[in-house]
């Protein structure tokens, strides 16, 4: 099983077009396909903040479900827009906004088109994927070794959310524990969600979110090899967005 393994996106569209491109992908029919049948998988937070948020799931959904040649699982940012589709209030801040304003600014058939993708999109994906027969697991914000096979609240939380201890940093974000380096499993987990300058590999862990939203780079692992491959950032550097661990 060959898998290109996708950070958060975060509605950076062209970054995205262009790190598929460099990984060996084709656009001829309008989405990316490996000529030697590699499948793409991603982490979740499509959406939000970046500039392209519709079109990015436009891609995914045609990808996932129409034609089922990648996996997706959804992130924080997924769970909240999907909620916002359903009509439940939520806030809309912390960049759920800069999808919102491309989704007013379509026509109501444009606009129930794309709602209908995504929901559909959100609710066939499990909350993480197993891939390669439990070698290889997609979760969002991680896993840890005794919730593998569990699907419950707790589960759902941690895999949105991280290892959350329910304190806030002084700009509102959640304090999380580094899950990672406690981490003694066999299986390997690709996750995403905490930006970071470099791709950190701890025990049999990587985080892929670079922060390409926040002017990093968007990255994907190449699995079985564990190569990494990157493309930089068109947008702005937001220095304090990323976390540096000891």
């Amino acid at each position: 099983m060959k898998i290109d393994i996708i950070g958060d996106i975060h509605g950076c569209y062209e970054e995205f077009k262009s790190l598929t491109q460099k990984l060996g992908y084709g656009w001829e029919k309008g989405y990316p396909l490996h000529p030697k049948g590699r499948r793409l998988a991603f982490v979740g937070d499509l959406t939000d903040r970046g500039p392209e948020s519709l079109k990015t799931i436009e891609i995914v959904w045609q990808l996932v479900v129409k034609e089922k040649i990648a996996y997706y699982c959804p992130g924080n940012h997924c769970n909240k827009l999907y909620r916002f589709f359903l009509g439940n209030k939520v806030q809309i801040t912390h960049g759920l906004e800069t999808t919102v304003a491309e989704y007013e600014q379509l026509k109501e058939k444009e606009q129930k088109d794309i709602r209908q993708k995504f929901m559909r999109l959100y609710e066939d994906a499990p909350l993480y994927q197993v891939l390669d027969e439990g070698r290889l697991i997609v979760a969002h914000a991680g896993i840890k070794e005794e919730l593998i096979g569990r699907n419950d609240k707790k589960v759902k939380t941690f895999v949105l959310y991280g290892d959350i201890t329910g304190e806030k940093h002084p700009d509102g974000s959640p304090v999380r524990r580094d899950w990672a380096k406690y981490y003694k499993g066999e299986a390997w987990i690709i996750y995403g969600h905490t930006p970071v300058r470099e791709a950190r590999k701890v025990n049999r862990t990587y985080n892929i979110d670079t922060g390409c939203v926040f002017g990093g780079k968007l990255t994907a692992l190449r699995y079985p090899e564990f190569e990494l491959v990157q493309v930089p950032s068109s947008m702005p550097l937001v220095e304090e967005k990323f976390r540096s661990f000891d």
